[in-house]
């Protein structure tokens, strides 16, 4: 890689100077204040001569590269794949602005009693009527409907539950699986 006459630069050191001798993995150079100093060869790189960075650019077709910024590359992103025969999951917002019109006057404990009591209402009507699977929309927040939607969900033996798709609903939603017994 490195030959006699070559110009170097030492890596850690403020040094260039012309190659003189090559020895196995010695480098012995003249530094351009006229000094000889030896080098392994992984403490040298090569300068190039300025001429030779010339032809290089020369080398570079401006016509292919205005082409490549023109032609738009694809989008690079992953669909969720869906059966043909599968039904999208019901989702219930718990919000306290999709549940009520006006919350002015409810009290933090009545604005989570009334989330939990809708959240219990749309469990017991998926049991009911054999749904497999819905979505609680809670909201990141504080976490503390969250932690009430778990411990409710945790009452069940037929359900199981888990975060849902975070790419649809980021951290503040529950999925919720129910077990159909086959009675």
């Amino acid at each position: 890689m490195i030959s006699k006459g070559d110009q170097v630069s030492v890596l850690d050191e403020a040094i260039n100077g012309v190659v003189v001798a090559v020895k196995d993995k010695e480098i012995t150079i003249e530094t351009t204040d006229g000094f000889m100093m030896t080098f392994f060869v992984n403490e040298l790189i090569k300068i190039n001569d300025s001429s030779d960075l010339m032809s290089t650019i020369g080398r570079i077709n401006i016509g292919e590269v205005a082409k490549e910024k023109e032609i738009p590359k694809p989008r690079n992103f992953v669909k969720e794949r869906k059966d043909k025969h599968e039904i999208s999951a019901p989702e219930f917002d718990l919000h306290i602005e999709k549940l009520v019109p006006n919350k002015r006057g409810m009290s933090n404990y009545d604005i989570l009693t009334l989330q939990s009591e809708t959240a219990k209402r749309h469990i017991e009507f998926a049991i009911k009527n054999r749904i497999p699977k819905i979505v609680f929309i809670h909201g990141v927040g504080e976490g503390v409907l969250k932690a009430e939607l778990d411990f409710l969900l945790g009452r069940y033996d037929n359900i199981v539950f888990q975060d849902a798709n975070y790419q649809k609903y980021g951290l503040g939603a529950t999925e919720v699986y129910i077990k159909q017994n086959s009675k």
